[in-house]
């Protein structure tokens, strides 16, 4: 826990040049000049970029869920390769990256290093631009946009406009990150029901 009742001066001291030099990586933010200086920096910077936010009740209820994960990481391989397949044979996919199809870059890894399986992770390319992902993810119904990953419920992101909107153009070129990436984390729904809900967003776009 961390506590700032924000007395503490940090302006104008060189010792602490985090605190006084703008944060490119926040829009130029100066965290000297908050209210609340060092609070701020946790929650805008540091949150966002070491993650380390877990209360007591939810690490209680994390340490219970570890508990059934063998069960679930068996489901959600299995709905993430059933659904990568689909999407990879989608006139309205681009591309699709998940390392249980035979053309993925890191498949033979895969299947020597994780035979079992190769989680629910994946990401794709929506033909077209940012636009038509929004469309894409606001037709879905059972699908949800969240920032997280590794849910028991199915989500979805669009990076370039959420996590990593503060990069510049090259920035997110460099990373990798496209335009037209959707994040997909498979949950353990029926594999049915998420490729259905798939099928009817991407009709709309």
């Amino acid at each position: 826990m961390i506590v700032d009742g924000g007395n503490f001066n940090f302006s104008g001291n060189p010792r602490y040049p985090s605190f006084n030099e703008p944060d490119d990586s926040y829009h130029g933010l100066v965290y000297a000049e908050q209210a609340v200086p060092f609070g701020t920096k946790c929650r805008a910077q540091m949150m966002r970029d070491t993650g380390a936010i877990m209360s007591p009740q939810n690490a209680f209820l994390t340490f219970l869920g570890c508990d059934t994960l063998a069960l679930r990481m068996k489901k959600h391989c299995e709905n993430a390769k059933k659904v990568a397949a689909y999407l990879e044979k989608h006139p309205k996919i681009e591309w699709v990256r998940h390392s249980s199809l035979p053309a993925d870059p890191y498949h033979a890894r895969a299947q020597k290093y994780m035979p079992e399986g190769t989680g629910g992770m994946m990401s794709f390319g929506i033909r077209g631009g940012a636009a038509d992902c929004a469309r894409f993810m606001e037709a879905l119904k059972l699908v949800t946009q969240e920032t997280h990953v590794a849910d028991v419920r199915s989500c979805v992101l669009h990076p370039a406009s959420t996590t990593h909107r503060q990069l510049s153009e090259q920035g997110l070129k460099d990373a990798g990150i496209s335009a037209n990436l959707v994040r997909l984390s498979v949950g353990i729904e029926d594999a049915k029901d998420i490729i259905a809900d798939l099928r009817q967003a991407l009709a709309r776009v």
